[in-house]
């Protein structure tokens, strides 16, 4: 096919960009990189934000017109940020430059061809709410339920399920078998779901976020004069974060540069960790093949890092599999070697990070300018609860502080009503969690409960050895129809957390109420379940510690008190991160903390079975390492203390044992334990 690729003499207004003196060799190379397919590999660190920048400023500075460059990225601010930057360059007018998500140009051309498309003008795009909202009136309809409490399995998980298999193009069937285990048993609901949703979006003319997508490559295959006007418009098209693409993504991308083929990718292979989310590595490792005399350009020289910390990037680079191979080069002057940290337990390993960030601070160190990263949000447990001890500042990128989070409150729920029959808030939480109880129900059965809490509340106070049944005068109230075997459930789980009246330790209620009622309702409401149950151990082994549920529950509440107390000072900035790897992508601090270094954790315990998962976690691993600066701290717990079960001896993680020993200065912690 014939490439059009016309150079015309730069509009006169405002002086040329020197490009060699505002870029390093690699860089420049890429920038001014000839038509036809090219693959920009830019590692971490490298400028990769520049050279792309730069790359529209310099076809622009060429007299290619701004409405014939495409620039695809995957945020709002990504765009913005860069067509900033280009217009901080040149002169020249760059309203007509397609530039924005992928999901942002996708709408725009549906909205030029609404009818083509299947839907009317002035389609509504919904939210996340709106989509929710709709997929639930479909499933109610399905089931022939009046309340979302009913479903055997909720709307939000539905929806994961079918966007999921909409972004990777495979049968909702295998993506469930494969990815949401727990709701195997309703693949065929969700399939009728999936059909029944995409009816009620074409009759009120509404599509969801995943549309955008899905709808223009459907129209462009579906109609190729359509396709033909933009792929000849764009005779340049540049996509940011290219190893992040999903295969609905990619298939946008290739119809969009199919007729010029003047398409330049910029990513970093390495750096490819979100396949959870629909995300294919492959796409950018077989980018030769699907491109056929594309180039590569290597940009290798970090701006961010020292030399030290380099090297242990480089030692993770190197053990990669399936990968491109490349070397980070610093740009910055030699600095200190990162630091391994074996510590005993996971509070040994919390009480040597706040130490540490103390001294950092007395020197100097911005709180803002420290980071603390980890595999799974559930590591940070005894971290949040020594930094509130020690009043340090930090906020949290990768969820809700531990205590805030909806399954924690929930299990707390039943313990707090527990301790305290009296407690009406309580008992209404509880309450809502069984099947065909809502807050009218819950607000109903209050009355009942209340004076039965009076009475269980006066027998144990008395001395006289009598004992009052709280689970089984509770299981005697009628409720609705629905959820009478959920009811007597809840009585019988009552009786086994108090026995003869009194409370049993926080850790068998832990246990008794996961078993009998709670796993069951995660695992049908939340899409995460398992991260949630890795949560829920985690809080197991926080209340092994407690004899006392009374003593349990204070520590609780004081930890969310002393966490409220702190926000404010959170919020200004001036506080330390918190943040999962995935969360961290993008970000950098002077000094960063890695935490729960130990098989099974990082890397986690799901990857391990899967030598294409483990590759993925030491991606994640380097991304980890990339973050730093100036100071890395590596730490591994030899310990680890599980909920109900003897302590776990941790064996340190593959990725620690991969980087040769003189690269790393071991420091030996004692206290604390």
């Amino acid at each position: 096919m014939a490439r059009e690729y016309v150079i015309r003499s730069a509009a006169p207004q405002g002086p040329r960009i020197n490009f060699a003196a505002e870029l390093n060799p690699q860089q420049l190379e890429a920038v001014q990189a000839p038509p036809g397919p090219a693959l920009v590999l830019a590692g971490a660190g490298s400028g990769k934000t520049r050279t792309l920048t730069y790359r529209v400023a310099y076809l622009l500075e060429n007299a290619v017109p701004a409405a014939q460059i495409l620039l695809l990225t995957f945020t709002n601010k990504a765009s913005r940020e860069m067509l900033e930057r280009v217009a901080g360059l040149v002169p020249y007018d760059l309203s007509d430059l397609w530039g924005g998500t992928f999901h942002s140009i996708g709408n725009r051309i549906l909205r030029s061809h609404p009818r083509e498309a299947g839907y009317e003008e002035g389609f509504t795009v919904m939210d996340r709410e709106d989509s929710e909202e709709l997929l639930q009136a479909a499933l109610l309809s399905l089931e022939g339920k009046g309340k979302v409490a009913d479903l055997p399995v909720k709307p939000s998980v539905v929806g994961d399920v079918i966007g999921y298999s909409t972004n990777v193009g495979r049968p909702i069937r295998e993506i469930v078998q494969e990815r949401y285990p727990q709701v195997e048993d309703f693949a065929d609901l969700i399939e009728s779901a999936a059909r029944r949703y995409i009816q009620k979006k074409r009759e009120a003319n509404a599509l969801d976020f995943d549309d955008l997508l899905f709808r223009t490559v459907e129209l462009l295959k579906n109609h190729p004069e359509i396709a033909e006007r933009y792929q000849k418009q764009f005779q340049f098209v540049l996509v940011d974060e290219y190893q992040d693409t999903n295969p609905l993504q990619s298939q946008l991308i290739d119809l969009l540069s199919a007729h010029h083929r003047n398409l330049m990718v910029v990513g970093d292979d390495a750096q490819a960790i979100y396949s959870w989310r629909g995300a294919d590595h492959r796409n950018i490792l077989s980018f030769g093949e699907r491109y056929p005399g594309a180039r590569i350009y290597k940009v290798e020289t970090n701006y961010r890092s020292t030399p030290e910390v380099l090297r242990v990037a480089n030692a993770t680079l190197g053990k990669l599999q399936n990968t491109y191979r490349k070397q980070l080069v610093a740009a910055r002057p030699s600095g200190e070697l990162p630091r391994l940290i074996p510590v005993h337990t996971g509070s040994q390993q919390a009480r040597f990070i706040v130490s540490r960030m103390l001294e950092l601070s007395e020197a100097g160190v911005a709180w803002s300018k420290m980071a603390v990263l980890y595999r799974a949000h559930f590591h940070s447990m005894e971290l949040q609860m020594e930094m509130t001890r020690a009043g340090l500042p930090f906020q949290i990128t990768s969820g809700l502080r531990f205590f805030e989070q909806a399954h924690i409150k929930d299990v707390g729920a039943f313990l707090k009503f527990v301790v305290n029959p009296r407690d009406e808030v309580a008992f209404k939480r509880m309450a809502k969690l069984l099947p065909g109880i809502g807050a009218r129900s819950a607000d109903t059965l209050w009355t009942s409960v209340a004076p039965l809490g009076r009475l269980a509340v006066q027998a144990r106070e008395n001395s006289d050895g009598r004992v009052f049944s709280l689970g089984e005068e509770i299981s005697k109230l009628k409720v609705p129809t629905k959820a009478a075997g959920a009811w007597k459930q809840l009585g019988h789980t009552l009786e086994e957390l108090l026995p003869e009246g009194r409370p049993v330790a926080p850790l068998r209620m832990l246990q008794s109420v996961r078993e009998a009622l709670y796993d069951d309702y995660a695992r049908a409401t939340f899409p995460d379940f398992e991260s949630r149950r890795d949560d829920l151990n985690t809080l197991g082994q926080f209340a092994s510690q407690y004899v006392s549920a009374e003593e349990f529950l204070d520590q609780l509440a004081l930890m969310s008190s002393v966490e409220q107390d702190r926000l404010g000072e959170a919020d200004t900035g001036e506080a330390v991160t918190l943040s999962s790897v995935h969360q961290a992508k993008g970000l950098e601090w002077k000094v960063v903390f890695v935490i729960w270094l130990t098989e099974g954790m990082f890397p986690s315990q799901r990857s391990m079975g899967s030598l294409e998962a483990m590759e993925e976690e030491r991606r994640l691993f380097y991304v980890a390492v990339t973050r730093a600066e100036d100071e890395l701290y590596l730490s591994w717990p030899l310990v680890r203390r599980n909920m109900g079960a003897a302590d776990a001896v941790q064996r340190i993680s593959p990725f620690l044992q991969g980087i040769a020993p003189e690269l790393l200065e071991e420091w030996h912690v004692s206290g604390g334990w």
